[in-house]
């Protein structure tokens, strides 16, 4: 059966102190939102619908960014759960299939978990996503008879015997598209708060003699976040989490502690992480690299065999080939380097191509904005660029060609030539110990007169 996404992400987050919708703030460099979205994606829906309200056009922005199909609905007043839910009912229209209703500021619910809601639809009508609660405190509590779940009881409104229960309600919920709105149409807002809930749903279904069950996941998939602390802490179990995956997959991390994944960062196996590199968004390493110490990659993609760093930052469109070698305090950008190229030192290498084995001497510069415009720089395979050469783009280097050290490179130079551009050498001797003595003169005599 196909599966249509609901992803509430209508809240303020007051307790956030923030102008920027909680669903918006990011952990792993990619907003909460996105993560809700991403282990909904993996099941393939056939519809995916966010319910915004506060910052209704930077929420859609972020949903889209993510998904371009992603439909975005508005919640003008926030009335409840089950009233947002009922937002997206036109958004479906048409839909005959499972709707998973999953929360923006809830970003680490699993795809298997999800998988295992969608399965135990086909012998019940509504399930609803539970958790063994270490502290229950004031979750709401899910009534089981057997298997069947019986009722959902707030915490204010619960016994002392259901208080008692430790299986907590979640939030997230699976149902068939048109029964969900059809028990939605049901819930009143006759409630201390004058809000609808949708957890409400379940007793309702159950008086029309429908069928509900919870199914159950670990509590830190339910981790939801509602304040920076929160925020620090969901960020913090995701690198936990991230780390150990890494470590599972044959990726060497020297002090796993000290390294911070995104959520998108993908590594291939034997690739060695020394400590203090920082993975931004989109970087994909494959097989056998290594990533020296504090070291900054971001949209960029580094071959097998690529050693990068210490001290390096690759920015976005950053392409590098096999065996590709960026050391020290070299920062790349929007350059594509070919296999075996080596930039070492103290480099800029921006809009640029640089060709198989050539060799970037230390502290070369690709002079490549003009205060206005960017142009490019395109360096052959197997050519020398001495060191500290300013490559004034637009400019094309040929294979084989070398730069003098210290040259300021204007125009193209052919194949298999030398470039020097640097001024003629004047020598003054005696020059500098008389310029210093009449300098501390001058310094003695400024201050007797103060």
């Amino acid at each position: 059966m196909e599966v249509a996404l609901i992803l509430l992400a209508a809240g303020k987050g007051t307790r956030m102190q923030s102008d920027l919708p909680k669903v918006l703030h990011a952990v792993a460099h990619a907003p909460l939102l996105e993560h809700a979205m991403a282990s909904g994606a993996a099941l393939s829906p056939a519809r995916t619908v966010v319910v915004a309200g506060h910052g209704a056009d930077q929420v859609r922005a972020a949903a889209q960014a993510f998904d371009d199909e992603a439909q975005v609905v508005v919640q003008e007043e926030q009335l409840g759960t089950a009233h947002a839910v009922g937002q997206a009912r036109e958004a479906l229209a048409g839909f005959d299939g499972t709707a998973i209703v999953l929360y923006g500021d809830t970003p680490f619910v699993q795809t298997e978990t999800l998988e295992n809601m969608c399965a135990a639809l086909e012998t019940n009508d509504v399930v609803v996503l539970g958790f063994d609660a270490a502290d229950p405190a004031r979750y709401g509590r899910l009534v089981m008879q057997g298997d069947s779940l019986d009722r959902i009881v707030e915490y204010k409104d619960a016994t002392d015997e259901e208080r008692a229960i430790s299986l907590c309600n979640s939030g997230v919920v699976a149902c068939k598209s048109d029964l969900l709105f059809d028990l939605i149409d049901a819930v009143g807002n006759d409630n201390a708060s004058e809000e609808y809930y949708l957890t409400d749903i379940i007793g309702i279904a159950r008086e029309r003699g429908l069928k509900a069950t919870a199914v159950t996941c670990d509590e830190a998939e339910t981790m939801g976040v509602n304040s920076r602390a929160d925020l620090a802490a969901a960020d913090a179990a995701f690198q936990s989490r991230a780390r150990a995956a890494m470590l599972e997959d044959g990726i060497t991390l020297m002090a796993p502690e000290t390294v911070y994944f995104a959520r998108d960062t993908y590594i291939g196996r034997d690739t060695v992480i020394e400590p203090n590199v920082v993975f931004g968004p989109g970087v994909t390493i494959e097989s056998g690299a290594t990533i020296r110490a504090f070291s900054h990659l971001e949209g960029c993609h580094v071959a097998r065999g690529g050693v990068i760093g210490p001290y390096a930052r690759l920015r976005p469109g950053a392409e590098l080939s096999e065996d590709v070698r960026i050391g020290n305090f070299v920062e790349v950008k929007n350059a594509q380097i070919a296999e075996g190229a080596k930039v070492n030192h103290l480099s800029y290498i921006g809009d640029a191509t640089i060709g198989a084995k050539a060799n970037i001497g230390a502290g070369t510069i690709t002079c490549n904005y003009d205060g206005v415009m960017k142009h490019h720089t395109h360096i052959g395979a197997n050519a020398f660029i001495g060191s500290n050469t300013m490559l004034v783009a637009p400019v094309h280097i040929g294979d084989g060609a070398m730069t003098g050290s210290g040259s300021v490179i204007t125009s193209d130079v052919e194949a298999d030539a030398l470039a020097l551009a640097r001024a003629h050498q004047v020598e003054k001797p005696g020059m500098a110990r008389k310029l210093l003595e009449m300098l501390k003169a001058k310094k003695a005599k400024q201050q007797r007169g103060s």
